[in-house]
């Protein structure tokens, strides 16, 4: 049976605890990311975990809970469209995916978890683990309360060619890789469809195509085309008879624009767009999720570990290049989302990014939407998150000052709020 949309995701919106109680949350300052603008002081009303409604200032009534955020300014949750929560962070070493079990793995996921949350970080896209499904079942536990955590939508494996940019490369060829960790990988079109099935019937809500090579893997090249755009168009078609959707890891110009022309609804990365690309995206409202914090990290701590010099080259050449390209997709009003990559950095600091987006080109309001409404619009998700209105989730952060005036206030998150739940 088709799944109805987004079926196997709602379940993170709908799992957790019943909260029966109704609470108060004095914000002394509302940011509105639906109107783009910033409150004064305001009274949210909570009701079984979603916001009831948004109200003067004012008194609460007699006896009920209130949490007093009047020294702060709220937000909604924050939402990061490309972490990588249930793996290992990144090293020099190109064995590192292999020095970990499985259940080690599922202990990694669950501190990243908590950690993203606790920096204010309510929903994520999990775009992939090397072992396969091993963000699936973060997911689950999440969903059963067995472990703190965000919102998440979970793609099971990357979808890549033998040896491509979602592989574990860099070894002797006659060293053997376990099968796990190579669930996603395809040779054509019908075996693209086949292996995407597979992902959907083991609990992937969304999919993650590898279109072009990858900076961070070796013998591959960031923009060298990888998957065909008719292997792309099979992924895609497969996942629109379940409901979802697909985003597709693309550096190289050609790659991103033959993952457009198959259908997908995002680019990762983007380094390489050219014009095309970018007029491309904005006609086909496909969105870019585009990680211009990374190539900074990866320049220092990986120069400073002695990261390989490939990784280091592929860096080099994509780094000023994507963010050139984000600053012309900024002014081209092409959709842009908040992804971050983290797991490459260390997951909790990807507010880290906003900074980045807007010395790039956002006003500090568009970065602030990139990571609410617009997040949770490519997510399917928008009723639900990304926003404070009446209906959604009382997912919400407190953090000092206006973010506004100073976008570096999301890096300091004091509180944070999931589900009605204080977290923080």
């Amino acid at each position: 049976m088709i799944r109805t949309l987004f079926a196997s995701a709602a379940l993170a919106l709908i799992a957790g605890p019943v909260h029966a109680e109704t609470l108060y949350v004095r914000a002394g300052h509302l940011v509105d990311p639906e109107a783009g603008t910033v409150l004064g002081a305001r009274l949210l009303k909570v009701e079984d975990g979603r916001v009831a409604a948004v109200l003067p200032n004012g008194a609460v009534p007699r006896g009920a809970r209130l949490v007093d955020w009047s020294a702060f300014t709220v937000l909604p949750g924050l939402i990061d469209c490309h972490v990588h929560l249930a793996d290992t962070g990144q090293t020099s070493n190109v064995a590192e995916p292999l020095l970990h079990s499985a259940m080690e793995i599922a202990y990694i996921g669950a501190r990243n978890a908590r950690t993203t949350l606790m920096a204010g970080f309510t929903t994520v896209h999990d775009v992939g683990s090397f072992r396969a499904f091993a963000d699936v079942e973060l997911r689950n536990a999440i969903n059963r309360g067995d472990v703190i955590g965000p919102r998440m939508q979970a793609v099971g494996a990357y979808v890549t060619v033998p040896g491509g940019g979602g592989e574990v490369t860099g070894f002797s060829p006659d060293v053997r890789i376990p099968e796990d960790l190579r669930a996603g990988v395809v040779t054509d079109a019908a075996d693209a469809r086949a292996k995407v099935n597979y992902l959907f019937q083991h609990g992937a809500d969304s999919i993650k195509l590898i279109a072009t090579g990858a900076v961070l893997a070796s013998g591959t090249e960031a923009g060298q085309q990888e998957l065909t755009e008719d292997e792309m168009r099979a992924a895609v078609e497969v996942a629109a008879a379940r409901g979802s959707w697909v985003t597709a890891h693309a550096h190289g110009a050609a790659g991103i624009k033959s993952a457009i022309r198959a259908g997908v609804r995002s680019i990762e990365h983007a380094s390489l767009i050219d014009d095309e690309g970018i007029a491309l995206a904005k006609a086909k409202g496909v969105w870019l999720d585009m990680d211009v914090y990374n190539g900074d990290y990866i320049a220092d701590v990986g120069r400073r570990e002695h990261w390989p010099e490939n990784y280091l080259r592929k860096n080099d050449e994509t780094t000023e290049a994507q963010r050139e390209g984000f600053r012309k997709a900024v002014k081209a009003g092409v959709r842009l989302s908040f992804g971050t990559d983290a797991g490459v950095f260390p997951h909790g600091e990807n507010a880290r990014q906003f900074a980045y987006m807007v010395r790039f080109g956002m006003t500090p309001m568009q970065a602030i939407q990139a990571a609410t409404t617009s997040a949770a619009e490519l997510m399917g998700w928008g009723k639900d998150v990304g926003a404070l209105s009446p209906g959604h989730y009382a997912d919400m952060i407190a953090v000092p000052g206006d973010p506004t005036t100073d976008i570096t206030v999301l890096t300091k998150v004091a509180h944070v709020m999931k589900g009605g739940e204080v977290v923080r």
